[in-house]
Parts: C-alpha cells; structure tokens; sequence
C-alpha cells in the first residue's frame, strides 16, 4: 500500500545548515532524495563527500566536510494521489511554461502514461518543455485548497528517446500571481527526480503546504535528453469557505465491504472470514501452488458447494493474471463478500444466481507478482513491476498456442469439414518437463480440465476496454480483426460487460492512453487490437465448452486504495449482469434411450456455426447462442445421430433442449457380448429382420446391374 511504501521512501529534509564537524554559512539549496539523503549544493549530507554533479544551485560550490552518520527518519504521506493517472484531474487543469508539439503538452504529464508506437503523435508519453531552461514549469489547479505533501515523478515513456528530470524544485501558489517555493527551513529544496524512464520516485515536502496550484520546476534532466516528465501529486482536499468551484461529489458506495489492498495473507484472512459467515453457499479450495509457492485460491458459491450438478452451469472469474493490475482482485474479493451479505439479506438476484450458478473465484491467479507490485505500493511499482510470473513469465501468453495448430491443419487439409473445430488437443511438445510452462498456468489448465466451465471472463488494468476472442491473429499479423465462429455472441458479452461500466460507459470520459474505444463502444476483437498468441482467452474457446473475454478495468493499474469503493461502484452491475449471461441459449442432457444414463462426450452442433461443444461427464451440455431458431445435431460413438430443431429467446432462461439417442445394433451387441450374457430373444429378432432388410436391399442393387447388363448386351447385338 501507498503509506507502506513511502514509509521507506524518503527522509525528512535537514533543518539545519550548522553540522557537528564543521559549519556551512551562506545562503544555499537542500535537495532532497527519494532514498532519504539530503543534498546540499551537490553533495550527499550523509557522512560522504560525493563529487557527482547534478546542477549548479549556487555561484560558488562549497565542499562539505565529512560528518558523521545521522540516524535517519522516515515519515508517511496520509494525502492519496490528487488523479493524474486515475484521470480525475481533466486535462483543462494542467498547464505548462511551453510545450516541445502538442503531443507532449501538459495533459500528457500522467503517471504511467502510455504513448504510441510512433514519436511524433498527439498521443505521446509525457510533458516535455518547448525551451531548454530552469524557468520551465508543470503546473495543476486543484480547483480548490489542497493539502499537498508530495511528488512522484517519472520520464517520459518512449522507445526512441530517453528523456527525463533529474532534479526540480516546487512551488505553491493560490492566485497564480504569487508563489511560495517549498522551503526546508531558511532553503528553498530541490528534489531529486529520475534516474531512468520508468522508474517512479517519491519525494515528500518537508513541510505539507495549503495551497490551489502546484508547479513542478525542473532544474536539471538526463544530458542527453530534454525537459520529460510524467507526474503524480498527492494531496489532500480542504474545505472551500468560498466554494468557488464546486465540485460534484463522488459516488460513495453504501455496500460495507473491506476496500483496500490485500496481500497474500490479507487475502486469505478475508476469503476465511466469508466462508466462516457464509458456510451454507462458500467453499475455499486451492488449484496449485505458484513458482514460489504461494497456494492459488478460490472461493466456491453455490447452493451446493463442492459439487456438479446436473444442469447447473459453472462460472469463473480469474484476476491477477499479470500481478501488478491489482483492480481484478480487489473487485473479486468485493464480490464474494457482496453476495454473501446480499443472500443473507435474501436479495433475490444474489439468492436466484446462487441458486441456479456454481460460482467460482480466483482473484490471484500471480499471486507472486502481486507480492513484488504490492511492497512497492500502487503509485511506486510502475508500469511493470509484478507483471510477470516469479520466473519472468507473462502469463498471458503462456498458454499453448491452439489457434495456429487448428489453422494450419485446415490450410493442409483436403476436406476442411474433417478438422476438429474444439477440444484440441494440447500438443506434445507443450507437455514436456523442458516446455518453458508456468506452474500457474497448468494449475489453471487443470483447472480448466476438471470443470466444466461454460462461461469466463478475466481481469487485467491499464486500459477500458473488453476484448473478446480471438486474441491471435492469423499468419502473425500484428493486428486484424480474427472472429470466431462465435463471433456475435462474444461481442454480445463483451458489450453486456462494457455497457454496464459506469467508467466505460461515461460518454464524456478521456482516453486512457493512445486507444479511442469509444469509437468501438468499448469492446474490441482481441487480435485486432494487438495479437497475443497463447492466451487463455483463445485456449479456453477451442480446448474446452467456455467462453471467455478479458476485461481491462481501469486506466490505473494498480489504483489507490482511496479509489476502491468508487471502482466497486463502476463495476457491481457488469459482474453480476455478465455472470447471469451463463444462462442464456440452449441447455439440456445427451441420455443413452435404454438406460437413461447421460452421455458424456457427446458432439453438439449447431448447423451453421463452425465451433461445436461436449456434453459433460454427466451427459449435460450448455450451449451458449444469441436469440433465434437453430437446428442442432447431436452424436456420440456408438449412437445414432439426432436432429433437433431449438429455439432461444430473449429471457435469461436457457432453452432445454435435450437428446435420447439410440445404440447402434453394432454397439448393442458389443455391449452384451462384453458382459458374457446373451442376445435377448426379441433383440434376436431384430437383428434377423435388420438383415432381411439388408439383404432384400442388396438383392434389388443387384437385379438391378443384372437388368441393365442384359440391356447393354442387346444393345450390342443389334
């Protein structure tokens, strides 16, 4: 958390200019550094004589003279972040001295702010100055007085040029006509910023300061860059006597639930608690463990935990895939304790979807990634920290690659009816103990094996945006749109999801990064916004019955834990609307005729849809399809196929649709032989006129050549 991480972050500046093994006289500046050592007049006040120079701060320099270790303070910032990366800020409220285009202007001045492919955009990552001199300046309108206690600073992001502030000062200001530098006592401060592009750093003021604006005022920068900076502020806000811009309040949540950042063990302790309150509809079990052993969890709610039953559809949620984007699991944890104080409320929504779904939640499926991202804090982990697994592995692209191997057999293949369309099989090389394969990714796999899930969705931040597969795009393409067979369905969810989003949804909100969605309505073919190979959102479509989408949640990886409740508030609707999506199209069970048993493995096909499904281990099935009229065949080894005409409405109540086939008298037989027993007599029967039937057939085929043999053999005579 936030206060976690600038508790080792930084230092309180010194106060005074006297020193216990010599004196330093005159007017001078403090810097002050992120890992609490103070600078005076470019020299490290920790004991050392440092003969690097940052930037002349005086007409003369002064050496220091060696003191002795002081014993170093940290303090806290109590104030979150004002809303530079959450985008609360508008872009109206930032200003610059200059800008270098107008694609580096002020409103680009974010944390974390991602920028295009190509320099040179209106998009791109960060602020840089127009002019090359110490009176550049960044500046925000809080809009009203503000408790400002620091600063977080970072370069400019940018595959092409390095840019970034080495060290600026800060001034306030409640007028825009006069400023008040931040001072350390008698000096004015110079904090020092960046040493990298990327790499957030947190400077705290010696002092918190009330004020309406805030500058930034870089005084030195990477040699050979420019003037860059992407920034947050943190702040706090103070009652306004004059009111003078009002400002709407935020959406406050009425739910009681635990809003904030929860480690492993935190998180433990909470899906403890909801299982202890809830023990009737919750059930807690683990999939794997992670590389470095962390168990992954997750939370059962049924009205019959641990156990399938017939009909019942299973749902998953899976967050955390990349660690450091934080939002999925605090939402996932939010809704297992939503839902079980709603049911105990008897909210009929929750108690109807409790009843009627098997409900299951992983809110970490990177539990170590987000252990590395959550001890530097959500404003200090940066843009990457805790994205990969503890071996360096993206998760997301980890899974095995299905979509060229169907692909390519289709390309090779003379009759393109006969390549499977689903449940492809993982390959062999994917298999080996050498295969570069996350221990988290098979857990899921197996996961994925064991249940037969029909509907998923995943959670990632950075962006707002729902992608719906597939994610990989075809001859490796760098992007272009690649439907599924399902295509319309899947925009169907993406759009359920993306609708209901009080954040997507804002016609009036700004862009995260470079991407318009809105232009898209928030919803997007995964390959055609960049291609991912080995995704679980395309693994999950052609291996097994489910269907997933991702859902980037917000533009904010790892939000502040102040933004929780309002996050809560933006997605409630659209996790609870798309889970009840599991019960929309057909469903029903595959029975042997005689027997009444379910058929497992059974092959459903909807005519016209090029992706089919499986009936499940005990012969039930869950096909998911828009509103309309279908015709539907169902076959299994050893059984005659059936065809039935099924219609979907437009309710949120599955058609049923179920099948009784019929053995072949091949399999009948085989069946009774096996069991050593004997052919009934009336089976016996049946099969005698079985073969009657064969044999009249036959004996008509050929009378038949016979009849048109003798024609020709007169023919020839005349």
């Amino acid at each position: 958390m936030l206060g976690q991480s600038i508790s080792l972050a930084i230092l309180l500046c010194f106060v005074s200019t006297s020193f216990e093994n010599g004196t330093f006289e005159g007017n001078s500046t403090v810097t002050v550094f992120s890992d609490g050592k103070s600078l005076e007049n470019g020299f490290f006040n920790d004991g050392k004589l440092n003969e690097t120079k940052v930037e002349e701060t005086a007409e003369e320099r002064v050496r220091v003279p060696e003191l002795p270790e002081k014993k170093e303070e940290t303090r806290k910032s109590d104030c979150p972040p004002v809303g530079l990366e959450s985008l609360r800020v508008s872009d109206y409220q930032l200003q610059a001295s200059s800008s270098l285009r107008s694609g580096l202007g002020p409103h680009r001045a974010r944390l974390n702010i991602q920028s295009g492919i190509e320099d040179g955009d209106e998009y791109d990552g960060a602020w840089c100055a127009g002019l090359e001199d110490h009176e550049q300046w960044l500046q925000l309108d809080a809009l009203k007085p503000t408790l400002f206690t620091g600063v977080i600073l970072q370069g400019r992001n940018s595959i092409w040029s390095l840019d970034w502030v080495s060290t600026y000062k800060v001034q306030f200001s409640n007028d825009t006509e006069t400023w008040s530098p931040c001072m350390n006592g008698s000096q004015e401060v110079v904090f020092v910023g960046s040493q990298d592009q990327e790499t957030p750093v947190l400077a705290l003021f010696p002092e918190p300061t009330v004020a309406q604006f805030i500058r930034i005022n870089p005084q030195s920068w990477f040699s050979n860059g420019t003037i860059c900076l992407r920034a947050e502020i943190l702040g706090c806000p103070m009652p306004d006597p004059d009111h003078q811009y009002p400002v709407e309040p935020e959406r406050v949540t009425t739910d009681k639930l635990d809003f904030r950042h929860h480690n492993y063990n935190e998180m433990r302790k909470l899906m403890k608690a909801v299982s202890d309150e809830c023990p009737k509809i919750t059930r807690i079990y683990t999939i794997g463990k992670s590389y470095t052993g962390l168990k992954l969890y997750v939370m059962e709610i049924s009205d019959n935990p641990g156990k399938h039953e017939l009909g019942e559809p299973e749902f998953r949620y899976v967050a955390g895939m990349h660690g450091n984007e934080a939002l999925g699991r605090e939402l996932l944890l939010n809704l297992m304790q939503y839902i079980c104080h709603e049911y105990k409320r008897g909210n009929q929504r929750i108690v109807q979807l409790v009843k009627d779904t098997r409900i299951h939640l992983l809110p970490s499926m990177n539990p170590d990634g987000y252990e590395a991202a959550y001890q530097k804090g959500s404003e200090l982990s940066g843009w990457a920290l805790g994205r990969y697994s503890f071996e360096g592995i993206d998760l997301n692209h980890n899974f095995p690659d299905l979509n060229n191997i169907m692909w390519d057999a289709q390309d090779l293949a003379t009759d393109k009816k006969k390549v499977s369309n689903h449940y492809i099989p993982i390959p062999e090389y994917y298999t080996t103990t050498e295969a570069t394969v996350a221990p988290e990714t098979r857990a899921v796999i197996n996961w994925m094996q064991d249940i037969p899930f029909v509907l998923s969705a995943n959670f990632h931040g950075g962006e707002l945006v729902v992608t719906y597969p597939f994610d990989c795009t075809r001859d490796w393409i760098p992007r272009q749109d690649t439907p599924t067979a399902d295509n319309d369905f899947f925009r169907w969810l993406a759009a359920v999801y993306a609708s209901t989003n009080l954040a997507m949804a804002n016609p009036d909100r700004r862009i995260c990064h470079y991407e318009d969605f809105q232009q898209h309505n928030n919803i997007i073919n995964g390959a055609d916004w960049h291609t991912v190979p080995g995704s679980m959102n395309d693994f999950s479509y052609l291996h097994t019955n489910c269907f997933e989408v991702t859902v980037e949640l917000s533009c904010d990886k790892f939000p502040h834990a102040s933004e929780l409740p309002v996050e809560w508030e933006n997605n409630k609707e659209s996790l609870l609307l798309y889970m009840e999506q599991v019960h929309r199209g057909l469903k029903g069970v595959i029975r042997d005729k005689d027997t009444k048993e379910g058929i497992a493995n059974a092959i459903i096909k909807v005519t016209g849809m090029d992706h089919d499904i499986r009936s499940a281990a005990d012969g039930d099935y869950w096909r998911l399809l828009n509103p309309g009229e279908y015709r539907v065949i169902v076959w299994a080894e050893g059984y005659f196929p059936l065809v039935r005409r099924c219609s979907v409405g437009s309710d949120l109540t599955p058609t049923i649709c179920d099948f009784s086939l019929t053995k072949t008298p091949r399999e009948r037989i085989k069946q009774i032989l096996a069991k050593g027993g004997k052919l009934p007599r009336d089976e016996q029967l049946r099969l005698r006129a079985l073969r009657m039937r064969k044999l009249r057939v036959s004996t008509k085929i050929l009378n038949r050549r016979r009849e048109q043999q003798q024609r020709r053999a007169k023919a020839k005579r005349k």
